[in-house]
C-alpha cells in the first residue's frame, strides 16, 4: 500500500509543478504581448522613446517565454527579432516603422500558442 500512496503523491506532485511551469511561461507570454501592443499604440502616436521603454519590456519577456517553451521557440525567436528592430527604429525616432515591428512581434506571439 505504501509505494502505492507514494507513487500518488509523487504524480500530484508533478501535476502541481508542471502546472506552475506552463502558468509561468502563460505569464511572460502574457506580458510581451501587453507591453508589445502598449509599444504599438505609442509608435502609431509617434512617441518613440515610449514604444522604445515597452518594446524594452517586451523582448525581455519574449526571450523568457522562448526559454520555458521550447514547442514556441520558432515565433518566439520571429517575435524576438521584430522587437529588436522596433527597438533599433524607436531608438532612430523612427515610430511608424518601430510600431509595424510591434504588431509583426504581436502576431508571432499569437502564433506562439500560449
Amino acid at each position: 500500500m505504501k509505494p502505492i500512496l507514494t507513487a500518488f503523491t509523487f504524480g500530484i506532485l508533478a501535476l502541481f509543478f508542471s502546472a506552475q511551469l506552463y502558468a509561468g511561461d502563460a505569464a511572460h507570454t502574457s506580458e510581451a504581448m501587453e507591453h508589445a501592443g502598449k509599444a504599438h499604440a505609442h509608435g502609431e502616436d509617434g512617441h518613440a522613446k515610449v514604444l522604445l521603454k515597452h518594446a524594452k519590456k517586451s523582448l525581455a519577456h519574449a526571450k523568457e517565454a522562448r526559454n520555458e517553451h521550447a514547442e514556441a521557440h520558432k515565433h518566439m525567436d520571429e517575435a524576438i527579432k521584430h522587437l529588436e528592430e522596433a527597438i533599433t527604429h524607436a531608438e532612430a525616432d523612427h515610430a511608424d516603422v518601430a510600431a509595424k515591428h510591434t504588431q509583426e512581434a504581436i502576431i508571432h506571439m499569437r502564433e506562439s500558442g500560449h
